[in-house]
C-alpha cells in the first residue's frame, strides 16, 4: 500500500518528543497528477511516504465521518436536513474542495482523503458485517460529494471512468419514445425529452431504479436517463469497493507474518462497531456552567443524567453501595459535570449512610475518590470514564522498516502513543507499529506517571468491562433485556408511554443495535426536540454521558434566559 524506499540509514534522534518524519519524495505533494478530480473511485492504492501523524490523523478523521454518516442515517432524517448535517460535518473533519476552490491547496485535502480511506479500507475488510456496513457509509459519503460536486468537474470524472454504459441512439429513442416518456418525471414536457441522454445497462445494475419503476426494461437491459445517472455511479463505485474489500481480506494475512495485526486492527474496528465516531468530549473545570454541590446532584440527576448514569445512581440511593466499576463510571460522570472534590466526599459519605463507618469509608473508598480527582498517587487528573493505564516495565520499538514507514529506532513509542490520546489513535499507532517487525526490550526508563489516555466515554461502556447479574454499571440498550429496559425508562421517563411511537423507535433502534441512537431519541423526547434534532447541534448524536448532561443543562438555561425578558416585562406592568 506504502511505497518501500530506498534510504535505510535514517539518523537517530536526539529528542524523543520530535516528531516521526518520513520521506516525502513519493508523495506526490504540489502536483496534480494523481488526484485531477475531487471525486475518487480509490481504484489504485497510494504509493506515498507518510508522517505517523498523518497516518494516524487522517484514518481518524474518516472514521469520525464514516460514524457520523452512518448514525444520522439512521435516524429518518429529512433529505435537507441530512445533506446539511454531513455538509457542516465534512467542512470540519475532511474538506474537499473541487478544483475551481481558490486559495485552498486541494492537492493536500485529497491526498489525506485518500490515505484515509486505504487505511480504514484494511483495518475493515476482515469480517462481512464491517465490509458492508463500511461499503453503505462510503457510498453515502460518495454520493453527498458527487450531488454537491461541480458540474463540469464531475462530468470530467465520470469520463475518465469509461464506464461500459451503451448510449441510446436516436433511432432507438425514438422507436420507444412512449415507454421512455413513462419513465420520465410526471409533467415533463416534450422538449425536456428530446434533451434527455439514455444509457443502456443491465437491469441488475440498477435495482433501486427497477424497484421503483423508474426505467424500462426491454431483453435484460435497463434505459436509464442521464438524470438518473447518480444511481449508476453508486452502484459501481460499491460494486467495486466490495470485491477490492473481498479481495483485501484474503490478502491480509500476508501482510505481515505478526500474529498480532489481527487483534490490533479489531480494536481500531471497535470504535466504528460502535457506531461512535464523533469528537472527543472535552470537559473543564466548569464544563456545565455551574458548579454542582452535594445536595443539587439528586435534582440534576432528576432533570439531566442519561440513562446509564440515572440507572447507576438509582442504584447506590437504593442499595448504599456500588460495585468498583459502577463506583469509577459515576464518579468521573461528576466530576466532569462539576462536582469538585470537597463536594464529592460529603455526597459519597452521604450516599452510603449506616451501612458503613467512618473509619471503613474513610480507609477504603476516600482515597480513590481522591485518586479519582488527582488528589492521590500519581496525580494524574482522569477525564470523565476514563481508565488508568497500567505501568509496565517494557515497551515496543521499531527494529527495522518496511513499506515506506521509516521508523527510528531512538524514539520510544511511550512518547508517541502520549501525544495521541484517543481510542483510535492509539489503535492506528499500533497498527502502524505492526508493519515492521517489532521486538520487545526491557527499559527502565518507561516513566510510569504518564498522563493517562482518555477513552470515548461510551464506546467503553459498550464494549469493556461487561456488567454482571449483580453489578449496575454498563449501557442499559445494550445490557438490559427489552422488558427491563421499557420498564426502567419508563419509570424514569414520564414523557415516555409504553405503546407510543417514541418507545417504539428506542425499542427499534436497540434491535438493530444502534444503542447511541437510542439514546439519542430518549434526549429528543425528554427535552421536547423534534425528531432527528439530535442534542440540538448539527443533529448530533449522543457520544458521551457528560455530552448528554451538559447539553440537557444548557438547554435549560436557555429556557430560562428566554423567560427573563418576559419576567421583567411582567414586572414593569405591574409597577
Amino acid at each position: 500500500m506504502f511505497k518501500p524506499t530506498t534510504r535505510h540509514n535514517i539518523p537517530a534522534s536526539s529528542d524523543p518528543r520530535l516528531e516521526v518524519k518520513l520521506n516525502k519524495r513519493a508523495s506526490g505533494v504540489g502536483s496534480s497528477g494523481r488526484w485531477p478530480y475531487r471525486l475518487n473511485f480509490y481504484d489504485r492504492p497510494p504509493t506515498l511516504d507518510i508522517t505517523l501523524e498523518e497516518f494516524e490523523t487522517c484514518a481518524i478523521s474518516r472514521l469520525r465521518v464514516l460514524s457520523h454518516i452512518e448514525s444520522l442515517s439512521h435516524r429518518s432524517l429529512p433529505y435537507a436536513q441530512l445533506s446539511a448535517a454531513i455538509s457542516t460535518y465534512l467542512k470540519q473533519h475532511l474538506p474537499l474542495a473541487s478544483n475551481t476552490a481558490r486559495n485552498v491547496n486541494t492537492d493536500e485535502e485529497r491526498r489525506r482523503d485518500e490515505i484515509g480511506h486505504w487505511v480504514l479500507r484494511l483495518a475493515f475488510c476482515r469480517s462481512p458485517d464491517l465490509r458492508s456496513r463500511f461499503v453503505r457509509s462510503e457510498t453515502s459519503l460518495f454520493r453527498h460529494r458527487f450531488e454537491t460536486d461541480d458540474v463540469s468537474e464531475r462530468s470530467a470524472f465520470l469520463r475518465s471512468l469509461q464506464l461500459d454504459w451503451q448510449q441510446v441512439d436516436e433511432s432507438e429513442k425514438a422507436m420507444y419514445a412512449d415507454q421512455l416518456k413513462g419513465c420520465m418525471a410526471w409533467g415533463s414536457k416534450e422538449d425536456a425529452f428530446r434533451a434527455e441522454t439514455w444509457f443502456k445497462v443491465p437491469w441488475y445494475n440498477v435495482p433501486d431504479l427497477v424497484g421503483s419503476r423508474r426505467v424500462f426494461i426491454r431483453g435484460g437491459m435497463a434505459y436509464v436517463p442521464q438524470s438518473q445517472q447518480i444511481s449508476l455511479v453508486l452502484q459501481a463505485f460499491s460494486a467495486r469497493l466490495e470485491k477490492a474489500l473481498e479481495l483485501t481480506a484474503k490478502n491480509l494475512p500476508r501482510l505481515d507474518e505478526d500474529e498480532r495485526l489481527g487483534p490490533v486492527i479489531d480494536h481500531l474496528a471497535a470504535s466504528f462497531l460502535s457506531g461512535l465516531g464523533a469528537a472527543e468530549y472535552q470537559s473543564s473545570e466548569n464544563s456545565s456552567g455551574s458548579v454542582v454541590t452535594a445536595d443539587m446532584v439528586d435534582d440534576v440527576a432528576r432533570k439531566h443524567f442519561p440513562p446509564c448514569m440515572r440507572n447507576v445512581y438509582e442504584r447506590l440511593k437504593k442499595d448504599h453501595h456500588l460495585k468498583h466499576f459502577g463506583r469509577l463510571q459515576l464518579v468521573l460522570f461528576l466530576k466532569g459535570i462539576g462536582l469538585p472534590l470537597d463536594e464529592a466526599i460529603p455526597f459519597w459519605r452521604k450516599m452510603y449512610g449506616a451501612s458503613m463507618s467512618d473509619d471503613k469509608f474513610n480507609k477504603e473508598y476516600k482515597y480513590n475518590i481522591r485518586h479519582s480527582y488527582g488528589q492521590e498517587g500519581r496525580r494524574a487528573n482522569y477525564p470523565p470514564k476514563s481508565s488508568p493505564p497500567s505501568p509496565e516495565s517494557s515497551q515496543l520499538v521499531y527494529s527495522r522498516s518496511t513499506r515506506g514507514l521509516h521508523l527510528d529506532p531512538s524514539i520510544r513509542v511511550s512518547s508517541v502513543e502520549s501525544r495521541f490520546p484517543s481510542l483510535e489513535s492509539r489503535a492506528i499507532v499500533s497498527l502502524f507499529k505492526s508493519f515492521g517487525n517489532l521486538r520487545r526490550i526491557a527499559d527502565p526508563s518507561v516513566d510510569p506517571t504518564l498522563t493517562p489516555l482518555p477513552l470515548r466515554s461510551c464506546q467503553q461502556i459498550l464494549t469493556q468491562n461487561q456488567p454482571g447479574t449483580q453489578d449496575s454499571h454498563g449501557c442499559p440498550f445494550r445490557h438490559f433485556s427489552p422488558d427491563n429496559l421499557q420498564s426502567f425508562l419508563l419509570s424514569s421517563y414520564p414523557q415516555l408511554e409504553r405503546s407510543s411511537p417514541e418507545m417504539r423507535d428506542i425499542m427499534d433502534s436497540v434491535k438493530s443495535a444502534h444503542y447511541h441512537v437510542a439514546c439519542t431519541r430518549v434526549f429528543e423526547v425528554t427535552h421536547g426536540l423534534k425528531k432527528g434534532d439530535g442534542l440540538g447541534k448539527d443533529a448530533e448524536s449522543v457520544s458521551h454521558p457528560n455530552k448528554y448532561t451538559d447539553r440537557s443543562r444548557e438547554l435549560e438555561r436557555e429556557k430560562l434566559d428566554a423567560l427573563k425578558p418576559k419576567e421583567e416585562a411582567d414586572d414593569l406592568m405591574q409597577g
